[in-house]
């Protein structure tokens, strides 16, 4: 079926939601259940219903417009969620394309044989208690105890928050009860790297997500004067994190090529100026494609972190925040998405997806897709974050006919 995507409308819908949460940085701060969060969520539920979409939310919060129809749905979206001082596009074109997408179907009363739904997951960006707490909550993958007694990302408790909004934990807790079946998932996404830029390519197919281990760890060392203390008979919990985070990033980069390990903030205590760290804090995560790297990673790297513990008279603590598993996608989902390109005539690429994703979650189940444009000059989560309106538009029309091939009469062979 020769069917297009309205590109101003659609240029015109991210314009939109891109003033709500503006900050005076120049960014979008739109975090979960902010009041610009719930300006956005109010912005989207007007904007399916206008569609002739079929609006509902659950108890997580996740938004959705619904075409009905037999069989198991074909859903679309992504999150309208950012990081503080963020970007307009991270999430957000991926729910507008969807919602679009579903539009020019409705418009175009293209006969499907299954029911679409696009949606908006609550919090992808973990600002609440931990990555995807919408999708997760969907899928029924929601550790209870953090939802009752876990911190924000910003201190709070997480109760404390819902108590300002109209979400329970009881509620979040059974979101997944009111999933429906499901076929595919398919997400449109900027790449939030430079990888299609450099290639000069419009369009990047995912056919893998790399898993997250993300740990809260800490050296306990001893303080002491600056002054007084020798060299040699210091237990400096600073020189622990300095030696493991040079000899881990060694380690991952030579082992594990194409995995990646970061120590992404760090606070010494006392944290004075003139005495010996006795304690250092600090985040660490790895990533990988690869299933079987994530879990020599984590084995190696912390064997390592106790070797330099013992050699400097240090004790290495160490707690899980989150953990989220490799995905690859679909076969017949990067085969169906590769056959539409070629048939729009948009030049494409395969890749592996270094971030997170809902999709990711989803794959639990259902086949998911991800499909890529580009970020220029690769940057994400800040305010310079951008889309070339061509590649966007190329993006969602190839999400269109996605969704018309996975939702049609004929559907797709596997």
């Amino acid at each position: 079926m020769d069917i297009w995507i309205n590109g101003e409308r659609l240029r015109k819908d991210l314009e939109e939601l891109g003033r709500i949460g503006r900050d005076e940085h120049g960014g979008v701060s739109r975090p979960s259940f902010s009041p610009a969060d719930f300006e956005a969520r109010a912005w989207l539920k007007r904007k399916i219903e206008e569609a002739g979409l079929c609006y509902r939310q659950d108890g997580a919060g996740n938004q959705f417009g619904r075409v009905e129809c037999g069989g198991k749905t074909v859903m679309a979206g992504s999150h309208i969620d950012t990081v503080p001082n963020g970007g307009m596009f991270d999430g957000a074109a991926g729910v507008v394309a969807a919602l679009e997408a579903a539009r020019r179907i409705i418009e175009e009363k293209v006969p499907l044989s299954k029911p679409l739904e696009v949606a908006s997951f609550t919090d992808e960006e973990g600002n609440l208690v931990g990555d995807f707490l919408g999708s997760r909550a969907f899928m029924g993958l929601l550790d209870e105890n953090e939802i009752r007694n876990g911190k924000t990302s910003f201190g709070l408790p997480f109760r404390d928050v819902l108590k300002r909004t109209e979400f329970t934990a009881g509620g979040i807790l059974a979101a997944h009860k009111d999933r429906p079946g499901l076929e595919a998932y398919v997400e449109l996404h900027i790449e939030q790297g430079p990888v299609l830029e450099d290639e000069g390519l419009p369009i990047g197919i995912v056919e893998r997500i790399a898993g997250k281990h993300y740990r809260q760890c800490a050296f306990v060392g001893e303080s002491g004067h600056a002054g007084t203390t020798p060299l040699e008979l210091r237990h400096d919990a600073f020189l622990g994190l300095a030696d493991l985070a040079l000899k881990a990033t060694q380690h991952v980069a030579t082992r594990h090529y194409g995995s990646m390990l970061t120590v992404g903030k760090a606070a010494l205590h006392p944290g004075s100026f003139s005495v010996i760290p006795g304690r250092a804090d600090f985040t660490l995560e790895f990533r990988s494609a690869s299933p079987e790297a994530l879990a020599a990673i984590e084995k190696e790297v912390f064997a390592l972190a106790e070797d330099i513990a013992s050699t400097r008279g240090l004790r290495f603590v160490s707690r899980v925040v989150d953990k989220t598993a490799p995905v690859t996608v679909a076969p017949r989902l990067v085969s169906l998405m590769e056959e539409e390109c070629r048939v729009l005539g948009y030049p494409s690429m395969r890749m592996t997806s270094g971030a997170g994703h809902d999709a990711q979650i989803l794959a639990g189940a259902c086949d998911a897709g991800l499909i890529f444009i580009p970020s220029p000059d690769g940057v994400s989560h800040a305010p310079g974050e951008r889309v070339v309106w061509d590649d966007l538009e190329k993006g969602a029309n190839l999400l269109l006919r996605t969704l018309v091939r996975l939702g049609s009469q004929e559907g797709v062979k596997p």
